[in-house]
């Protein structure tokens, strides 16, 4: 906070440290691998919203063609959400087993020898 007998670019130096001092602290806060976890989680969400949304465009279609509504619409939307979990469960396996790679090997234990 400037002081009333500050000159104006003692204030706006003070005011500009700070700036960059919160900025600094701000960015630390913030990694990469939280950003990337969120995008993960982001498309995780996306498979399954997109994967029930894409069984019910399949059946609304499929009943526009052969009239068979609305059993088209209730398949496709089983077989979206069964085609949607199945594919986050594949997703899901795979980030495990990335992480898995990148995770550091577990510190050694020492030998009980109280046998």
């Amino acid at each position: 906070m400037p002081k009333p007998n500050d000159r104006p670019d003692e204030a706006l130096g003070r005011l500009n440290e700070g700036l960059k001092a919160f900025e600094a602290a701000r960015g630390r806060s913030a990694s990469w691998e939280v950003s990337r976890g969120i995008g993960e989680g982001y498309r995780l969400l996306a498979e399954l919203i997109g994967g029930v949304l894409g069984g019910v465009g399949f059946g609304w279609l499929f009943d526009r063609i052969a009239h068979t509504q609305p059993w088209g619409i209730a398949i496709g939307v089983a077989l979206g959400a069964g085609m949607s979990v199945y594919m986050a469960a594949h997703t899901v396996a795979r980030m495990g087993k990335k992480a898995l790679g990148e995770a550091p090997p577990p510190a050694a234990l020492p030998d009980d020898d109280e046998d």
